[in-house]
């Protein structure tokens, strides 16, 4: 009985020695987020750093501390962990990306980012495998199966859409951010079916049957993905429409859509799809939609708690890689030869600046050949920054290299523990310098940038980003209205085929207002008298 009772408080106090060691990790760690958000604050006007570097940078210089503290023993406070990424970090990130998107820029240009996000990371996944393939013989890795060697294609082909959003301007450049920021994410997309498709399929019997069952494995994933996507994004947006919550409760709309937009996350996860796709056009579809059905305080209140959840998670990521960059236990493996590590990142750099410069040329040019007016083209100077801005890699390209190389965090092998360091090191060196290069390239290479064009193309009032625009009522807001002068009836079959985007639109909008947005509410949507059920009759007006 006395030994028992002597077990029992032992532990009892293991238990609450564990939770404090959590609670002090958790203060510090929030106390640098804070840090960060200053500092983020501080340097906004500086042209070489952005939030994701300061971020990064004050990881590091923590882990340096804390390792100096520890005596060499441990340099982070929470260990890298790709479930916390993947299921709680990066869907706002994304959700956001799509909630405030400007929609026509992207569809406009959907055919060049689907090409550069799905073709583009199956040319620089192969590139890059060849080529560490190759050089890898000739250096001291140790051995590599060759599931290994193509996951480290697809570990090094994902961009870091959340740097992206970090180094260009949506704004200042809207159809580079557009080519960018929508290749980023279906690159992520991409580069994860990959990476799975690797892990379950028998790779020492590669053949063309099993490539055809990829594809259509991947076709399947992307269709599938984006329409869960876009019909989670429709129910939320008939359920707010029907029910009209927000005569009762502003803070019942908002938490409808938070939830609504997780939900569909996890429904993707759940039926093995891609999350990142179908979170991505739930935000779209629901800032189509479902943002103009709730009242006036849960727009603004959606607006900038979407964001400010996106804000936290991508300091959160950046934080969190530059203090597990410094892992001892990782380096410890490599300490004998430092060099073959420093080689080894220094090959994968020289793979993915050649990965990526192998299809975004040859495909820009292929989209030029498709497109008539000369303003619609990508110029040459446009294809330099989207390759340099789509080098950087971040927490995707770490997650994957845990999931392969590692357990639970842990390696014990020298092969896998130079993969994981060299990693970091490509991750770090990418995100540093390509990053804090990027706004000035932009600046060497586009200095005269016509704002009026911009501010045009940027023009989207039926994004949650475009707030100051009237939102219901005026003539300017009208659908029928809108870009009118541009999108015109083709007046023949050839007319047609040269403006495929234009008709396209217009087919679409005439459908949107005929059908959709009846059923779905959207902009113009209004009730009759506050607190009044949306489907009683005449419960909608159009302007």
């Amino acid at each position: 009985m006395g030994l028992g009772l002597i077990s029992a408080v032992s532990k009892l106090q293991m238990v609450s020695t564990s939770d404090h060691a959590s609670i002090v990790s958790m203060n510090l760690f929030v106390a640098l987020l804070c840090a960060c958000i200053v500092l983020g604050h501080l340097l906004e006007e500086n042209r070489w750093m952005n939030e994701s570097i300061t971020a990064l940078v004050i990881g590091v210089c923590v882990g340096v501390v804390i390792l100096l503290f520890s005596g060499g023993t441990s340099s982070h406070i929470l260990v890298f962990s790709e479930d916390l990424f993947f299921i709680y970090l990066l869907p706002p990130i994304i959700f956001n990306a799509g909630f405030q998107v400007k929609k026509k820029q992207f569809f406009v240009n959907f055919m060049t980012i689907t090409m550069f996000g799905a073709i583009g990371t199956l040319i620089s996944c192969t590139i890059i495998t060849l080529g560490a393939t190759q050089a890898f013989k000739w250096m001291d890795v140790g051995p590599l199966e060759v599931g290994d060697l193509l996951a480290i294609g697809a570990i090094f082909a994902a961009t870091d859409s959340v740097c992206t959003l970090q180094v260009l301007n949506q704004d200042e450049t809207p159809l580079l951010y557009s080519l960018v920021f929508g290749e980023g994410v279906v690159n992520d997309a991409t580069s994860v079916v990959l990476f799975n498709a690797i892990q379950s399929f028998d790779l020492n019997q590669i053949n063309s049957s099993i490539a055809l069952h990829f594809l259509g494995n991947f076709l399947y994933l992307f269709i599938a993905s984006t329409l869960l996507g876009v019909l989670t994004g429709l129910l939320s947006a008939y359920i707010i429409k029907k029910l009209y919550i927000g005569r009762h409760s502003t803070d019942r709309e908002v938490a409808l859509m938070m939830l609504m937009a997780y939900l569909s996350y996890m429904l993707a996860e759940l039926a093995y799809l891609s999350g990142i796709l179908t979170v991505f056009f739930c935000g779209i579809v629901m800032s189509h939609y479902t943002w103009h059905n709730v009242t006036e305080s849960s727009r603004i209140t959606t607006k900038h708690a979407f964001a400010t959840l996106s804000f936290v998670a991508e300091t959160f990521i950046f934080l969190y890689v530059g203090m597990d960059a410094l892992d001892i236990e990782k380096w410890k493996f490599v300490s004998d030869s430092p060099g073959t590590s420093v080689a080894v990142s220094s090959v994968l750099l020289g793979l993915i600046l050649l990965g990526r410069a192998a299809f975004v040329f040859p495909l820009s040019f292929l989209s030029n050949l498709a497109k008539k007016s000369q303003n619609d083209k990508i110029s040459f100077r446009q294809q330099v920054i989207i390759w340099w801005a789509g080098l950087m890699r971040g927490a995707v390209s770490m997650a994957l290299a845990y999931n392969q190389f590692t357990m639970s965090g842990h390696t014990s092998l020298r092969s896998n523990a130079i993969m994981i360091t060299s990693t970091i090191t490509v991750v770090l060196v990418s995100t540093v310098v390509f990053g804090m290069l990027t706004k000035p390239l932009i600046r060497l290479l586009l200095p005269h940038t016509d704002t009026k064009t911009d501010s045009m193309a940027s023009l989207d009032p039926s994004t949650p980003k475009s707030f100051t625009v009237p939102l219901l009522g005026s003539a300017q807001d009208s659908v029928g209205d809108f870009d009118a002068h541009e999108i015109r009836r083709p007046s023949s079959i050839r007319a047609l085929l040269s403006t495929p985007t234009h008709t396209v639109h217009r087919l679409w909008r005439k459908f949107d207002n005929s059908f959709m947005r009846p059923v779905f509410g959207g902009r113009g949507f209004v009730p009759v008298e506050p607190g009044s059920p949306s489907d009683r009759s005449n419960g909608h007006q159009w302007h």
